[in-house]
């Protein structure tokens, strides 16, 4: 079985499904277990449209600050990064980028 990450539940759309769980739940329409079946579905439905349907490409640069590896997680933090994308371009003051490993099991 695949693992699939967390990330997307702090994501505007994750946080709203997890408002309707919460909900649906102290009104008693919904166990904690389907709760957390449908988050699971969350994650893996999220992460499948991200690497499948998403087609854009964007390159970015910037001044790497920080950057550590925890249980296979990534994170950097960029100073004065600038994002284009297309014709357009953004630059803002930093930002925090969380990369996980997109394998699945067995896969060289």
């Amino acid at each position: 079985m695949t693992q699939y990450y967390e990330l997307y539940r702090s994501s505007s759309i994750g946080a709203a499904l997890m408002d309707s769980l919460d909900e649906l739940i102290s009104e008693g329409l919904l166990t904690p277990q389907l709760a957390m079946r449908v988050l699971a579905q969350f994650d893996k439905s999220i992460s499948d449209a991200l690497s499948n349907k998403v087609k854009n490409r964007l390159t970015f640069k910037g001044n790497l600050h920080t950057y550590r590896l925890c249980d296979e997680v990534w994170t950097f933090i960029l100073r004065n990064p600038s994002f284009k994308l297309e014709d357009e371009i953004l630059t803002v003051d930093k930002i925090k980028i969380v990369a996980c490993n997109a394998r699945k099991p067995g896969e060289a």
